[in-house]
């Protein structure tokens, strides 16, 4: 292989990737080699993820993650394949110590806890962010001198999933979180694993194994934990990515704060997402993958439509009369065409105003964020207009709320605007407004936690 390396044992085998441990001839050191293998289980995901892999350490350089030795073509009996080689490191993971028979209790998993979120702060802060995709106990090494190592980067994700196409879902069942079952991987994605590797460590339980209430992990009947550990434990492991830490940071200053300062982490009703304001006619549908909301169009200053649609009808009668038709018929050419386009004038500006008070009565706005677009549409009679040109939803990366103001008028006098709610996806601006302020709160609220992105509040 290369002339340069000799395999000793193997590590381990899945779906034509192989892993040996190996020695370097050059430097006699001790290396890891995994093999792709291009035989009849080959599968095109698989080398996507190994060529990324190989991509992703080379960028890597942190004490607690093996380095990119090499990476190279090879020939082998009835085929070839590829080589990827990397440091090894000498440690059992934390599935070989549960293995043997150790249980962990609080005080170690703490200590465990916050060193890989230390790991994850270095991976999810690099640009664009290294998503690990795979936490569990047999990628984590824990060394006698309880150094802790990040192995295994074969599920890794180095960028938000822009591309078209379908996504490689990849994981291990009881550490994903639902939103890695549907292809979206977020930072916060790790966090969940991190937590379910936790809790497998103190109950000595798989967490696919543990009972579930709804979506959620109920770790807690297992094994005897302080309060604020297990609320801290209940947070990272919260079903709705919104609901998590924002970030690995976060979730750290929080597990070293515990207890000093418990309130770093949300109580179970300030993680209750704030309730429809009574009366409201909004509709609200949400999913991991989806976001919808309709949006009934207020049925205010109709009135004042009607009197400007009554006040352009008589200015329509007045000037199509009689005597007027007959001058338009007798009168020249260029007359006769102005006429004509003067009515046409009048005749559009009135069925604007007709137009405006059909959607004061049965309009909706239809807003819609799924895993690849948001979309903004207004509708009356199943008709849409005035549709706001899509985006792709990871280019939202903003939410801004603006409360109810004056501005100075054309005549100078004082006019108020209603309040409304900006969601921006790089330089296009989707408006939800013509809405109550807590109308407009709450669905910012939802907005905020299904995105994981904070609101921007606009001062008066």
């Amino acid at each position: 292989m290369r002339q340069r390396y000799q395999l000793e044992r193997r590590l381990s085998k899945r779906s034509g990737r192989h892993t040996y441990l190996a020695r370097d001839l050059l430097t006699s050191e001790p290396v890891v080699i995994k093999l792709l293998l291009f035989g009849p289980d080959f599968n095109w995901d698989n080398l996507k993820l190994f060529e990324r892999e190989a991509q992703v350490l080379q960028t890597l350089s942190h004490p607690a993650i093996p380095r990119y030795r090499d990476c190279f073509e090879i020939a082998l009996k009835g085929g070839r394949g590829l080589a990827l080689v990397q440091s090894y490191i000498e440690a059992p993971s934390l599935q070989e110590w549960m293995e043997r028979g150790r249980r962990f209790a609080e005080p170690e998993v703490r200590d465990l806890a916050q060193k890989l979120l230390r790991i994850l702060i270095y991976l999810h802060e690099l640009h664009p962010p290294v998503i690990h995709r795979d936490l569990k106990p047999s990628n984590i090494l824990l060394g006698s001198d309880q150094q802790v190592y990040l192995v295994d980067f074969g599920s890794v994700q180095a960028a938000a999933p822009r591309e078209q196409g379908s996504y490689t879902v990849v994981g291990s069942y009881g550490y994903m979180p639902l939103e890695q079952f549907g292809g979206r991987t977020v930072p916060a994605s790790d966090l969940y694993s991190l937590g379910a590797t936790l809790i497998h460590l103190l109950t000595g339980q798989h967490p696919a194994d543990l009972p579930q209430e709804g979506s959620r992990i109920a770790f807690e009947q297992a094994v005897h934990l302080s309060p604020p550990f297990r609320d801290w434990l209940r947070w990272l492991t919260e079903p709705l990515v919104a609901n998590r830490p924002a970030s690995a940071r976060q979730a750290l200053e929080a597990l070293e704060h515990l207890d000093r300062r418990p309130a770093l982490i949300p109580s179970d009703a300030a993680a209750v997402p704030p309730r429809q304001p009574a009366g409201s006619r909004i509709q609200l549908h949400k999913s991991e993958q989806t976001f919808q909301v309709v949006i009934p169009a207020r049925k205010t200053g109709v009135l004042e439509l009607l009197l400007s649609a009554i006040l352009w009808n008589s200015v329509i009668v007045s000037t199509f009369s009689t005597s007027t038709i007959t001058w338009v018929v007798l009168a020249p050419f260029p007359e006769n065409l102005l006429f004509g386009l003067f009515m046409l004038l009048c005749w559009t500006a009135g069925l604007v105003v007709v137009g405006r008070i059909l959607y004061r009565l049965f309009g909706k706005v239809h807003l819609r964020i799924d895993t690849e677009y948001i979309r903004l549409a207004h509708e009356v009679f199943g008709l849409r207009f005035r549709n706001v040109p899509p985006s792709r939803r990871w280019d939202i990366d903003r939410l801004e709320l603006i409360p109810r103001r004056t501005r100075r008028g054309l005549y100078g006098n004082r006019v108020e605007v209603s309040p409304q709610l900006n969601i921006w996806a790089g330089i296009r601006k989707y408006e939800l407004k013509d809405l109550q302020e807590p109308e407009l709160e709450w669905l910012a609220a939802e907005l905020s936690r299904w995105l994981k992105i904070p609101v921007e509040r606009q001062k008066v």
